[in-house]
């Protein structure tokens, strides 16, 4: 049996990004790292959006930025400048190339296919098993997200962020490449909160994805079929599908935290670090993963990693109102972007905002909604 000190299960966005800045960090190279995963992570299975200020270590993947995106519903739609932020793109494959070509380069670091069966923790050692053999190490980072954690509860609501996604092609110009569709509303609600995200490349290509925010998912040909509509509605008449993509991020409070020991730690969505109240996971995982690594050199009982901020409280007010009244999602977003300060907005999102930035942004939001829900949750706890 191989002998590790670090075993990461699962090699996503959150493990990726932990491990690369373990590296960059030059503060590990005597420590032994295994990552296991079922998946060799050579297909473009997901596309990732954030915005920021600033190059960050991801630039090489980043496909496309813009500068301005549109908010829109069906009473109005906005044009946000955000300036000093621009939101970016990136495309799994590309990510993953970048990350584990550097990952390759390491002599103390292992990459195994594997499938991931089991975790269990002694008191000397945590063994990992996997379909064909096992492996042991002192610490793990898990990311294998397990549902009946939150399945199996009532106390925090569990909604989805669900989606499907198509890569087109047009024949005649059509798309503005300089601005994407952060949400539109104008899209038939029907008792949830969905909306049309469009991520154009050129005059002639886009992602079109429909999204919805909501407790059950539908049949692909329901996507389809909206998607489908939002394409005639822009006048688009000829087109090719050169790709699709479909998904689903759980939107929830569960304190995962909870479950890590002393030497197993949970992270990305396994771990929380997915943003509950908007599904955005790349960013959070940037944050955390930083904050991980800087953990790391200091301490190493994983149990005093996790800290929870205002910023989870917020989170779990719209959860309760979506899971309650999840048709008022438009309302809440329209309210929040129809006049609001867009930069701070997207620092409030990144959880950056002191107290009074916070109430501005809050402010903008229905008062009403947030106040019975609060009551509503200081009674469940």
């Amino acid at each position: 049996m191989k002998q590790y000190d670090y075993i990461f299960t699962g090699s996503g966005l959150s493990a990726l990004m932990t491990v690369s800045k373990m590296i960059l960090s030059q503060k590990f190279q005597t420590k032994s790292i295994l990552l296991l995963d079922e998946n060799a992570k050579e297909t473009n299975d997901r596309t990732w959006c954030f915005w920021d200020q600033k190059e960050t270590l991801w630039e090489p993947s980043i496909s496309k930025k813009w500068d301005s995106v549109l908010f829109a519903n069906a009473d109005f739609k906005r044009n946000l400048e955000l300036h000093p932020y621009q939101y970016n793109k990136i495309q799994g494959l590309d990510f993953y190339n970048q990350l584990l070509e550097l990952i390759a380069n390491q002599k103390n670091i292992d990459f195994v296919q594997e499938k991931v069966l089991a975790i269990e923790e002694s008191e000397s050692i945590v063994l990992v098993k996997t379909e064909s053999q096992s492996y042991s190490c002192s610490q793990v980072f898990n990311s294998i997200y397990n549902p009946s954690l939150v399945t199996n509860q009532s106390k925090y609501p569990l909604l989805q962020q669900h989606f499907a996604g198509w890569f087109i092609k047009t024949e005649k110009p059509i798309f503005n490449p300089e601005q994407a569709t952060f949400m539109d509303f104008s899209v038939a609600q029907k008792g949830n909160t969905r909306f049309m995200y469009v991520l154009p490349t050129s005059e002639t290509e886009a992602l079109l994805e429909y999204t919805l925010f909501s407790k059950d998912l539908l049949s692909k040909e329901e996507y389809e079929t909206e998607i489908e509509n939002y394409i005639q509605k822009l006048g688009i008449q000829n087109y090719k599908i050169v790709e699709k993509e479909f998904g689903n991020i759980p939107m929830t409070c569960y304190p995962f935290w909870k479950h890590n020991t002393q030497n197993v730690i949970n992270i990305g969505t396994a771990g929380g670090w997915t943003k509950a109240s908007t599904g955005f996971t790349f960013k959070n995982s940037d944050q955390k993963s930083t904050e991980l690594v800087s953990f790391l050199e200091t301490q190493t009982d994983f149990r005093k990693f996790h800290k929870k901020t205002k910023f989870w409280w917020y989170d779990l007010l719209l959860l309760d109102i979506l899971d309650q009244k999840n048709e008022t999602g438009a309302a809440i977003f329209s309210a929040l972007f129809h006049n609001g300060n867009s930069p701070l907005i997207l620092k409030f999102l990144d959880e950056k905002t002191s107290f009074w930035e916070d109430l501005q942004v809050i402010w903008k939001c229905p008062k009403g909604l947030f106040i019975n829900a609060l009551l509503r949750r200081l009674f469940r706890f």
